[in-house]
């Protein structure tokens, strides 16, 4: 067994209960301890004990524009005092159009003091769509009374297409034509006063803190109601699961999108609640951004790494390549965390090796499991675990109720954690909960040792995206998938599962550029993704690699016939793909129907790679 970094984790253990209608619910023995009434709390705190630590900190220029937590509170406050004095209350928000800054942190935190929800929206739904046809739903829902943009240039299209009558526009930096707007800066000359300290006496648990918008496969927007309660009942949950958080401040190096739970619940929050240090990273996990988060990782060594399988799987090339990178990178950290998607197999083994050259051991590798509506945190893996796939136990407070669903178990969630519903859209909330008020969260899951539950549980894939073939042989796509990716690494990036009600299993497969140019540097194929799918070494690598798969896989419903390598990346606007890189089976699938089509067509025409015929 390899040697492990040593972190202060709770003990593992956990209470089942087996029910007569064959369902499970386990939980965790512990209570869950007393915790802040709301987020305004945590920044009071670390103002008062920590008021000179860098809280939050972004690249300018050469350097960073750091902010300690005397500062954002100072700013916070007024802000806040600026919103109330705009008539700003929990009936009417305020919704931030812009990607992660300082400036949208502090606007975010004014919110909070003034119990006026912030309703924060996927920048690729201004900045990459054609129709902003999902800024509209969002903004009909949340009807807020503020919109703030930074910088605004880029979303003068966005602006332009809403109905901005009685909204105020805040923007940093140049304001775009034909729009009145207000200097983000107006806000921070507020006074605070006594609207102030009555608005934040009003905080409790069930005040709004904040709207976060999730898609489903029909791409319609649902406001997932986030309330002070669930989010700081979260954090405690995670508190007690990792009690080393609390010893040492957690310093990040993060550019999970603010948008999302995992990069503002999750991650954020864990910052402000233990009094830790924010490092906005520029970065993406995508080929024109991945240099910048490389360029971050140079200058900063963070205690925790939060990522998604696809943002470590672009930077491990650079950390296989670079070992001064490398070792500033495991200097101090403590854990490497994933979370959003499965993380493949053979993307768990080279970080384990890449930790073992900078350091001599294993840094623990960790994740999770929630979602949106869960604020997001509902199982912890707060034990060392050696391999993916281990989502860890229900955090105190946390019951999981396992309810048989054909071969598998549909996991549900109840506690202060769980959302009270949707935005305005009270039918999808009475659908989201059972007659129990578990949340029917829609994933599946077993432990990963029956006789041992408290060595967790195993994430076994989402219950709608599994299928029957013609044979009546259940695939499940989420293992199929995991298992596809290691097989093929490093060429795939990311693929689709098909095979509904056809007689053999096949993929949509997304490749990973940067992997494929090096494997075409002498074939002439440059940065052309239509030119890239096509190289003979590319086409080659994915099929040696899944005929190995095969051979270790001869099942109808888990043999991989073929394949189709596409170029046109996932489409934001289709709800192909979410900002951290999560896949929707169900709507590429819908969207690329004619791609699956072609896949099973006879005689298959040159672009379907045949693995078995």
């Amino acid at each position: 067994m390899a040697t492990y970094s040593t972190i202060h984790f709770a003990s593992p253990a956990v209470d089942v209960e087996k029910l007569p209608d064959g369902s499970t619910v386990v939980r965790s023995p512990q209570p869950l301890a007393p915790h802040e009434r709301h987020l305004g709390e945590m920044l009071r705190r670390w103002a008062g004990e920590r008021p000179d630590r860098t809280f939050l900190a972004e690249r300018s220029g050469e350097s960073w524009r750091e902010v300690s937590y005397a500062e954002a509170l100072g700013s916070a406050e007024a802000i806040a005092q600026s919103l109330l004095d705009r008539g700003l209350n929990q009936e009417r928000p305020l919704m931030i159009l812009s990607g992660n800054s300082v400036d949208h942190a502090l606007l975010m935190l004014g919110g909070f003091l003034a119990g006026v929800p912030v309703a924060p929206v996927s920048p690729a739904y201004s900045l990459m769509s054609r129709d902003y046809g999902k800024v509209l739903q969002i903004f009909d829902l949340v009807a807020p009374a503020l919109v703030f943009a930074a910088p605004a240039a880029p979303f003068a299209g966005a602006l332009e297409a809403l109905d901005l009558s009685g909204v105020e526009v805040v923007v940093s930096g140049e304001a775009p034509e034909g729009i009145q707007v207000t200097p983000f800066v107006e806000l921070l000359a507020a006074e605070p006063g006594a609207a102030l300290a009555k608005a934040e006496a009003a905080l409790g648990s069930d005040t709004v803190a904040k709207y976060l918008f999730t898609s489903g496969s029909t791409g319609m927007p649902k406001g997932v109601i986030n309330t002070h309660g669930m989010l700081c009942a979260n954090q405690q949950m995670l508190e007690q699961c990792w009690p080393f958080v609390k010893d040492t401040p957690p310093v990040l190096v993060d550019w999970l999108p603010w948008n999302h739970t995992f990069g503002a619940n999750h991650n954020f929050n864990l910052v402000l609640k233990q009094g830790g240090t924010l490092y906005i990273d520029s970065g993406k996990p995508v080929p024109a951004l991945i240099e910048q988060t490389v360029a971050n990782l140079r200058l900063i060594s963070p205690t925790i790494y939060f990522n998604v399988p696809a943002g470590y799987a672009q930077l491990i090339p650079f950390l296989e390549q670079d070992a001064d990178l490398r070792d500033r990178f495991f200097r101090n950290l403590q854990m490497i965390f994933y979370a959003a998607a499965a993380l493949p197999q053979d993307l768990w083994e080279r970080l384990g090796a890449l930790s073992l050259q900078a350091r001599g051991e294993r840094v623990i590798m960790a994740s999770g499991w929630g979602s949106t509506e869960t604020a997001p945190l509902s199982t912890s893996v707060h034990f060392p675990i050696e391999s993916a796939g281990i989502i860890g136990l229900p955090p105190p407070g946390v019951e999981i109720k396992m309810v048989p669903s054909g071969s598998k178990m549909e996991l549900r969630v109840r506690g202060p954690h769980v959302t009270p519903g949707y935005l305005k859209q009270p039918d999808l909330t009475a659908d989201a909960f059972d007659e129990e008020g578990f949340y029917r969260i829609g994933d599946a899951g077993r432990f990963a040792n029956p006789d041992d539950p408290a060595r967790g549980l195993v994430f076994d894939g989402r219950v709608a995206e599994d299928f029957k073939l013609t044979s009546g042989t259940w695939v499940h796509a989420g293992g199929l998938r995991v298992k596809a990716l290691a097989a093929t690494s490093p060429v795939l990036q990311d693929v689709v599962v098909t095979g509904h009600d056809r007689d053999y299993v096949g993929l949509l497969a997304w490749p990973n550029l940067q992997a494929c140019k090096e494997l075409c540097r002498d074939a002439g194929a440059g940065d052309d993704p239509a030119k890239l799918v096509r190289c003979r070494e590319v086409v080659e690598c994915a099929k040696e690699g899944l005929k190995r798969y095969n051979a270790e896989n001869t099942g109808s419903s888990t043999r991989v016939r073929r394949v189709i390598l596409m170029a046109e990346p996932p489409n934001v606007d289709a709800n192909e793909i979410t900002d951290k890189g999560y896949i929707n089976q169900r709507a590429t699938l819908e969207r690329r129907h004619a791609l699956v089509e072609r896949l099973y067509q006879e005689p298959p025409d040159a672009d379907v790679v045949v693995i078995d015929s």
